[in-house]
C-alpha cells in the first residue's frame, strides 16, 4: 500500500484537501498564488500554503508523495469564458504543473488527479482534453477521465470533468487493462462526448479503472438546507425597486411559476441568474428545489441570486456567503476567514465540491492506493 500523501496544485481555499482528510489522506505541500485565498484556506486549516505563481515552483522544494492534485483554472475552458483553450493567459498553468512533474523525474507521484470544468472537453474541438492525456502519457502516466456532478451529494448541479493518471499500472495489481469497464458505464461518469473523445483517440494511453456508479442525483435541499434565515430588516435583501425590476426581467414562464409559490402558503426559495440574451437581459429562474452552477465572476459569468416568495411576499438578495459554502459541502464549523464578499463568493465559486472529492477518494484514490504492488 501506498502512504496517503498529497502535494496540492491551485490549491485555492482547500476544499480539494477538505474532501481527501476524511479518507485518510495528508497534505504534504500546497501551493497557490492568491494570498486571499491563502488567508481563507489558513482560516480552514490553520496553516497556509506557498504563495506563488506554479511556474515559479521549484521541484526540489516539493516532496515527495502518492498524488499530486490538479485543479487548474478553468476561465480558458468554460463555456462562459474566453475560451482561448490551453494557451489562454489562465488555463495554460497546466503546463507549470506538468513542467514540475517532469522535473521531479522518479519521485514524481504515482497517481496524479486533475479537474476542470465540462468546457475542457469541447475547447479546441478537444485537442485541449487531449494535449493533457498526451502530455501525462509522456512522463508516464496512463490515463482515465470521468465527470461527477456534485448534484450527487448537495442541491448544486456542478458537473466536473476528472482525470486520473497513474505511472506504472501494471503496479497497480494490474487494474484497468480491459475496456469492458468503460462501457460499462452509466453517461453520468461516461457522457457521450468524452466517451467518442476517449474511444477515439487511441494513440493516447488510456487505463478504465473500475469506478462504480456514484449516488442518485438530488432534487431538493435548497431551500431547507442551505439558505440563511435573515431577518427580514437585514441591508442583504434588495430593496422593492430592485425586485420590482428583476421581475420585470423574467421570462413569462418564469414569472408565472414565482407568482404561484408567491401564493403559496410556505416560503420557497429558487434561485437564479441574469442572463444576456438576444432581446436583452433575462433574469431566469430554476424550477427545481436545487442551486445552479456556482461560478465566479470572472470570465463572463456572474454571482448567483435567490427568490423567496410566498404568503403573499417576494424577496430577493444574493446568495450569501455561508451558502456558497454550504453548496459545495463546507460545515458551518469552519470559519471562513475574509472580509470581501466578493472575493470570498469567487473563491468557493472556483473550488470543488468536498463530498464529491471524498466520494473519488474512497471509490477511486484509495482502491488504486491500496492495490499498489511495489516490485
Amino acid at each position: 500500500m501506498l502512504p496517503l500523501t498529497v502535494a496540492e496544485y491551485f490549491a485555492g481555499i482547500g476544499l480539494f484537501r477538505m474532501g481527501l482528510e476524511g479518507t485518510g489522506w495528508t497534505i504534504k505541500y500546497a501551493n497557490d498564488w492568491d494570498p486571499y485565498r491563502a488567508m481563507v484556506y489558513k482560516g480552514f486549516f490553520g496553516d497556509t500554503y506557498e504563495v506563488k505563481d506554479v511556474f515559479s515552483v521549484a521541484a526540489k522544494d516539493v516532496p515527495k508523495t502518492t498524488l499530486a492534485t490538479c485543479s487548474f483554472p478553468c476561465i480558458d475552458l468554460s463555456l462562459a469564458g474566453n475560451r482561448r483553450g490551453l494557451d489562454g493567459r489562465h488555463s495554460s498553468a497546466f503546463w507549470g504543473f506538468y513542467g514540475l512533474l517532469w522535473e521531479q523525474g522518479p519521485d514524481r507521484p504515482p497517481m496524479v488527479l486533475l479537474e476542470n470544468v465540462g468546457g475542457w472537453l469541447s475547447s479546441n474541438n478537444g485537442e485541449d482534453f487531449y494535449a493533457v492525456a498526451e502530455a501525462l502519457n509522456e512522463i508516464g502516466y496512463a490515463c482515465d477521465a470521468f465527470t461527477l456532478n456534485a448534484r450527487c451529494f448537495v442541491p448544486q448541479s456542478r458537473p466536473r470533468v476528472f482525470m486520473v493518471g497513474i505511472k506504472d499500472r501494471d503496479a497497480f495489481g494490474g487494474r484497468g487493462k480491459s475496456e469492458d469497464s468503460l462501457f460499462l458505464r452509466s453517461k453520468r461518469l461516461l457522457p457521450t462526448k468524452l466517451k467518442q473523445l476517449m474511444v477515439n483517440n487511441q494513440r493516447i494511453q488510456w487505463v478504465h479503472l473500475n469506478i462504480p456508479e456514484p449516488p442518485p442525483y438530488r432534487n431538493r435541499g435548497f431551500s431547507e438546507g442551505i439558505v440563511e434565515h435573515l431577518v427580514r430588516d437585514d441591508p442583504r435583501w434588495w430593496p422593492s425597486e430592485k425586485v420590482d425590476k428583476h421581475l420585470a426581467m423574467m421570462p413569462p414562464l418564469h414569472l408565472d411559476m414565482v407568482r404561484s409559490l408567491t401564493d403559496g402558503n410556505r416560503m420557497t426559495a429558487r434561485t437564479f441568474y441574469r442572463r444576456r440574451r438576444p432581446t436583452g437581459q433575462k433574469a431566469e429562474v430554476r424550477a427545481d428545489d436545487i442551486a445552479g452552477c456556482l461560478r465566479t465572476a470572472v470570465g463572463g459569468s456572474g454571482k448567483q441570486f435567490m427568490v423567496v416568495a410566498g404568503q403573499g411576499n417576494i424577496r430577493m438578495r444574493t446568495l450569501t456567503v455561508r451558502e456558497y459554502a454550504r453548496l459545495q459541502g463546507v460545515q458551518d464549523h469552519f470559519h471562513i476567514k475574509g472580509n470581501s464578499e466578493r472575493q470570498s463568493l469567487n473563491a468557493f465559486g472556483d473550488a470543488v465540491c468536498v463530498p464529491a472529492v471524498t466520494w473519488i477518494a474512497d471509490n477511486v484514490l484509495n482502491p488504486l492506493a491500496h492495490s499498489f504492488n511495489p516490485d
